[in-house]
């Protein structure tokens, strides 16, 4: 009797009776991983593009929203905050004011930009009655693509 092929038999019948055992094999792991790498090498620029796309709309509509609400405070005081009283002018009532029928903006305090930077507020500003802008991805003047200033002179 051949004891080597009842040893095979033997030990087929004991990895399937002891499923714990099963798995995969060193090389099928790193076909899997090879696949996932070209897949990420792929998608992830794109992805990264779609993020930097988003955060530069909602700087935006940030811009959109802040320029809303100063003409509103502007309606109730007569006239924009100043640089010192700066956009907190619009989440709490500056001393110097009689007239103000704030918060103007929602949740009591000034949301930073999509970088988490501060936006800069100049008024009078050299482009119209106050200048409002995000410096971008890289927190400073100038720049390029995500990294361009937003402002609410250029569209």
């Amino acid at each position: 009797m051949n004891t080597h092929a009842g040893n095979l038999r033997d030990s087929a019948a004991h990895r399937s009776a002891n499923p714990s055992r099963a798995g995969f094999t060193l090389i099928e792991m790193l076909v899997v991983l090879v696949i996932i790498g070209l897949i990420m090498g792929l998608v992830g620029p794109r992805v990264l593009s779609y993020l930097s796309d988003a955060r530069v709309k909602a700087a935006r509509l940030q811009i959109e929203s802040f320029s809303n609400s100063l003409d509103l405070y502007y309606l109730d005081v007569g006239r924009y905050p100043t640089s010192q009283e700066g956009l907190a002018a619009l989440v709490k009532r500056p001393t110097s004011i009689d007239v103000w029928n704030g918060p103007y903006l929602k949740g009591g305090t000034v949301p930073a930009d999509p970088w988490r930077n501060a936006y800069v507020y100049v008024a009078p500003g050299t482009h119209g009655t106050y200048d409002l802008m995000s410096y971008g991805s890289d927190g400073r003047e100038g720049g390029e693509g995500a990294a361009a200033d937003i402002t609410n002179w250029q569209r």
